[in-house]
């Protein structure tokens, strides 16, 4: 009578300690947990014989000693020299050498190439200082090749991959800056044309109102309207130059086309290798230059992208005028294989269709499953 309260608590349980694991997992703060984890794991395997070579450690106290050691790898990533002085008291102390690896690493990981030198020099340095005080080494490592070849490489490895590690961040960092700047870059690009589009489009239409009213003007020369046609004329050309003022003109570039461009779009992707099935509603003839610009640009970049990363797939185009709203939908199917080399790609293709759609009050959506890709645009009619 109990089971389903007890199965659905359990499961529960379950899905927030999956949630939890998730979370915790990777984050900064696990690894560093699991790195001082494994370090204590690691000094653990020596503790009977470190006890028994140090008379001043018992069994816990030698515990007690390596964990609180180890605890200084918590704070490896803001303070990794705190682990590194912690090191070389192990050293000199206890004549431990696991920590001095983790925090040789942490250095050249955390503050890079001339810390992480820097960090083995003073190692090296100290540990031959070490080794020339008496009773240290056992003597079956009093010789010099015997500290040649294990204390240095010891140092020089774990140094060498932190730096390797720390670079590695570096060439991560610059990229992901990149791809970033690239779609700022593109959003910028977009708006700087619909903004172009705007000029082009409103003063073309200011331009004929300027036309009208002149000669409207001079038609009611004779009468009492006269005047106003003139104030309505000599407002269309202020407002003209408004609109020159403060949308700049950088170099000369053709208006977006609108919906009359899509059949010759689809006929250049059948010929490159994708053919396209365009199905558009009579309707969005009668929409505003804005909108049809924004629905050839969003057609536009959807083909492109279908051609880097499914050539030879049909691809779906719909326009349809819903009721007050108008949709944009573009799917195709995926390749059964990737392709042998990655497609040039800036990235940021998707954040201009999403830019130009945002600016008229739209929405935008991508979503890709395991056989097909599907991007579903809304823009307002009105």
């Amino acid at each position: 009578m109990h089971v389903k309260p007890v199965a659905s608590a359990l499961h529960w349980a379950v899905a927030s300690g999956r949630r939890l694991t998730e979370s915790w997992a990777g984050s900064p703060r696990a690894l560093d947990v699991l790195t001082a984890l494994s370090c204590l794991a690691l000094m653990a395997l020596d503790l009977p014989g470190l006890a028994a070579a140090d008379n001043s450690l018992n069994g816990p106290l030698a515990a007690a000693v390596l964990a609180a050691g180890c605890s200084t790898l918590l704070v490896r990533r803001r303070l990794p020299w705190i682990s590194f002085l912690a090191a070389l008291l192990f050293i000199g102390w206890l004549h431990e050498l696991t920590l001095i690896q983790f925090a040789l690493y942490s250095v050249g990981r955390y503050r890079g190439r001339r810390a992480g030198i820097l960090a083995t020099l003073g190692y090296v340095a100290f540990a031959l200082v070490v080794f020339s005080v008496p009773g240290w080494p056992e003597p079956r490592a009093e010789t010099l090749s015997s500290f040649l070849s294990l204390v240095v490489p010891i140092g020089v490895l774990a140094s060498a991959v932190g730096i390797a590690a720390y670079r590695h961040d570096l060439v991560a960092e610059l990229t992901a800056r990149r791809a970033e700047s690239a779609v700022l870059q593109a959003v910028q690009q977009e708006r700087t044309s619909v903004a172009r589009d705007v000029h082009d489009f409103v003063g073309r239409e200011l331009t004929l109102l300027t036309v009208r009213s002149e000669v409207l003007s001079m038609r009611a020369r004779e009468t009492v309207y006269a005047k106003d046609f003139e104030e309505l004329a000599d407002t269309a050309r202020r407002a003209h130059l408004v609109l020159n003022e403060i949308i700049v003109q950088r170099g000369e570039r053709a208006s977006t086309p609108g919906v009359d461009g899509l059949p010759a779009l689809a006929e250049e992707s059948g010929r490159a290798g994708s053919p396209v099935r365009l199905a558009m509603d009579p309707e969005v003839n009668g929409l505003s230059p804005l909108r049809q610009a924004a629905v050839y640009r969003v057609v536009q970049e959807c083909l492109t992208n279908a051609a880097k990363h499914a050539h030879g797939e049909t691809i779906e185009v719909s326009i349809a005028a819903d009721g007050p709203q108008l949709r944009i939908a573009v799917s195709n199917a995926l390749p059964d294989r990737t392709p042998g080399r990655a497609p040039v790609s800036a990235g940021s293709g998707t954040a201009s269709m999403s830019e130009r759609v945002r600016s008229l009050g739209g929405t935008l959506t991508a979503t890709r499953t395991e056989d097909s890709y599907h991007v579903v645009a809304t823009l307002p009619r009105g």
